[in-house]
């Protein structure tokens, strides 16, 4: 019954799911049987029972071409008999015998992890990206065609999250970049981006910054953690250092001890948002690291609780921490806001605090400074006397001056 070029023949029978359950080889070798409907089409049966669809199809040249179809238990004749015809025209016509498959959002997620994330991001926002698409965009999307996705879909993503606005917009900055490098990338035919008018949620910009009294509050509640052992002696420091130095947290917990210049007084920054960058080692800061233990083997300056590692979660430290000081609406990152106000109180210029920072433009950390209540007390009461000098000078009567 085995028709080795797959044509018609005498022996052939229509392939149906029954017949094709029915049929075996038992000891002989694995045996090919042919549809008597259309030529080429034809079902393998192994030895072991197994089966597998399969059509042989003629190229122009008059050569031919063998492609699996499916297991018998995975797909039907007449659906396996269906794709045949299908892969025969199309190998005929000198195509691949099957359409390419669509990409998905997956798709599209993944190779914009490798190609554009793993390449332009520091590892702090490859792993915020890596986690919006995991727990949003994936579950939400990811198995939908790419080109299937529309703006109502993404509308629906985006007001799942409007309890957390700011990750919410989040995602679909994100979607909105995979789509716009799919099409770059040729992954997807050009086409309007979904994302495209979805109306973002407000975000309400923090302008939090520490008061001297809460700067003399925070410290006494660090002084107490570090002597009743409450909290890790290297969060301690990784805060202190945070206050002192205006740092981005990442950039003080991967500093390493062959970064901080003594000599030079000066500390290294390798992994910013900004490229790498010299910080200046101001006196406070070399006396706190002088007390920082130097712990053999381990080259970082804020070590962790695994051998040879450094700190990787403050945040939990830091959100007891501010419970027992009373400052539970500060984060971590307003440390820099309260840093560049103080700069800028203390008389230093946006340009120079800007350095400080690390900032490549003013315009970013002039959204860091927020004066304080007595300071814009102070500013406004200068201004407002020498406008109301010159307002009222041609006042003759000088008692009915305010």
């Amino acid at each position: 019954m085995d028709v080795g070029d797959g044509r018609r023949s005498k022996d052939s029978v229509k392939l149906t799911n029954t017949r094709v359950a029915a049929l075996s080889v038992e000891d002989r070798p694995d045996a090919f049987i042919w549809d008597r409907e259309l030529p080429g089409f034809g079902v393998r049966v192994y030895r072991t029972g197994r089966k597998v669809y399969v059509v042989r199809a003629r190229r122009r040249g008059g050569s031919s071409k063998q492609v699996i179809i499916g297991a018998h238990v995975e797909i039907s004749a007449e659906r396996a008999r269906q794709q045949a015809r299908t892969i025969k025209d199309r190998v005929r016509r000198g195509l691949e015998p099957f359409e390419p498959l669509e990409p998905t959002v997956a798709d599209l997620a993944r190779r914009y992890l490798e190609a554009h994330v793993a390449v332009n991001c520091r590892p702090a926002t490859q792993e915020t990206f890596q986690r919006l698409i995991d727990l949003y965009i994936l579950p939400g999307l990811g198995d939908f065609a790419a080109t299937a996705v529309e703006r109502h879909h993404v509308c629906t993503l985006h007001e799942g999250l409007r309890d957390k606005p700011y990750q919410a917009n989040q995602v679909v900055r994100v979607l909105s970049k995979m789509y716009s490098l799919g099409m770059a990338w040729g992954m997807i035919p050009k086409m309007r981006n979904p994302c495209r008018s979805v109306r973002l949620y407000r975000e309400r910009r923090r302008e939090r910054v520490l008061t001297a009294e809460e700067s003399r509050r925070l410290g006494r509640v660090l002084d107490e953690a570090e002597a009743d052992g409450s909290a890790f002696p290297p969060a301690i420091a990784a805060i202190r250092l945070l206050l002192l130095t205006g740092c981005r947290k990442n950039e003080i917990l991967n500093l390493r001890w062959n970064d901080v210049d003594s000599t030079e007084g000066r500390l290294w920054l390798r992994e910013t948002k900004t490229g790498t960058r010299w910080v200046p080692l101001t006196p406070a800061v070399q006396w706190l690291l002088e007390r920082v233990p130097r712990i053999e083997g381990n080259p970082w300056v804020i070590v962790g609780g695994k051998p040879g590692d450094r700190l990787r979660n403050l945040d939990a430290i830091w959100f007891r921490l501010r419970v027992r000081a009373g400052l539970e609406d500060v984060r971590i990152h307003d440390f820099r806001h309260s840093y560049a106000s103080t700069a800028l109180e203390l008389g230093e210029g946006l340009m120079m605090t800007s350095k400080l920072l690390g900032h490549q433009k003013i315009a970013t950390t002039a959204r860091y400074a927020h004066p304080t209540r007595d300071t814009e007390k102070v500013a406004a009461t200068m201004v407002g006397d020498s406008i109301g000098a010159d307002l009222w000078a041609c006042i003759e009567d000088e008692d009915d001056q305010p």
